[in-house]
C-alpha cells in the first residue's frame, strides 16, 4: 500500500490572486508531507492547509507556499510581507535540547525541515516582518527564540482525543489580558479546536505567554513589541468557528503594512 501524499494542487484554492503591487504577499511555510503520514492525518492536513490559504485569499492577500518537505527546494530568503507557519509533525528534540530517543506518541519528525523552518523564522524576525505560527508553527517560534517543548503531554484529555476517538476536540483556553492576542481575539475564555500532544514548555526569555489552557499548558506565545505571535490551537479547523482564523490573519496581514503593525 502506497503512503499518502499531499499535493500542492490539493491545498491551493483555485483562482488565487497573484502577487501585485499594493497587495500584501505572504510566505506560507509548511511541510506538506512528513514521516508517519497516514491517510487520516493527510486528509486533516489538506483540509487545514486549504482553509488557511483560502482565508488569506479571501482577505485579499496573495501567497507563496514554501514546502519544506521538498528536499533542497527551500531558499531561506525574505521576499514576502510576512511569514505564516502552519502545523504538521513534531519538532526534532535535537532542535531544542530535548531528550534523545523516540518520545511517546511521536510522529512526523523531520529535523532537516525543522532547521530550515527555524532559519526562515529567524530571517523574518531579523527583517522586522510579522510572523504568525499555528500549532507546530507556534512551537517553532518558541524554539527559534531559545525556548523548549513538552515532548508528550501525559494528561492530554483537555488537548486531544483519546485512543479510538477523533483527534480534534473543543478546548477552552484563557487569552491573557494586555497581550496582542487579546487585542485580536479578546481577553478571557475562548473555545478553540485542539489536537496536540506537544506544547511549549519553557517560554523563551524574549517571549511572553498569550494564552493558557485550563491545566496551565501554554496555548499562545508572542513577542511583547515585535509582531510575532503563535497559537497552539487550530483556528483553521473548519469543524469549529472560523472567525478567529480570519481575525488572526487580518491582524497579521495589517501588521505587514507600513504604520499598521502597531498594537
Amino acid at each position: 500500500m502506497n503512503n499518502p501524499v499531499v499535493l500542492r494542487d490539493e491545498v491551493e484554492p483555485s483562482g488565487t490572486r497573484s502577487r501585485e503591487p499594493g497587495r500584501q504577499h505572504i510566505a506560507v511555510l509548511v511541510s506538506l508531507n512528513f514521516p508517519d503520514l497516514t491517510a487520516s492525518v493527510a486528509a486533516l492536513h489538506r483540509r487545514f492547509t486549504r482553509t488557511a490559504l483560502t482565508a488569506l485569499a479571501e482577505l485579499d492577500a496573495s501567497f507563496e507556499l514554501v514546502d519544506t518537505s521538498e528536499p533542497g527546494s527551500v531558499d531561506v530568503v525574505v521576499d514576502a510581507d510576512g511569514l505564516l507557519v502552519l502545523g504538521g509533525g513534531d519538532i526534532a528534540a535535537a532542535c531544542y535540547g530535548g531528550l534523545d530517543g523516540t518520545l511517546p506518541n511521536s510522529y512526523g519528525v523531520d529535523e532537516q525541515a525543522d532547521r530550515v523552518s527555524l532559519d526562515m523564522i529567524r530571517a523574518y524576525v531579523d527583517a522586522g516582518r510579522p510572523v504568525l505560527g499555528i500549532c507546530r508553527g507556534s512551537q517553532l517560534i518558541n524554539v527559534c527564540y531559545g525556548g523548549t517543548i513538552i515532548g508528550d503531554i501525559t494528561d492530554y484529555q483537555l488537548h486531544r482525543g483519546g485512543p479510538g476517538e477523533h483527534l480534534f476536540i473543543d478546548e477552552k483556553v484563557e487569552v491573557l489580558p494586555g497581550t496582542r492576542l487579546a487585542v485580536i481575539l479578546g481577553a478571557g475564555p475562548l473555545v478553540v479546536r485542539s489536537g496536540h500532544h506537544q506544547a511549549v514548555d519553557e517560554v523563551a526569555d524574549e517571549l511572553v505567554v498569550a494564552a493558557r489552557a485550563l491545566d496551565g499548558i501554554v496555548e499562545g506565545v508572542e513577542h511583547p513589541t515585535d509582531w510575532v505571535l503563535g497559537v497552539q490551537f487550530h483556528p483553521e479547523d473548519d469543524d469549529g468557528p472560523l472567525e478567529p482564523l480570519y481575525q488572526l490573519l487580518a491582524g497579521f496581514i495589517a501588521a505587514g503594512q507600513p504604520d499598521l503593525g502597531a498594537r
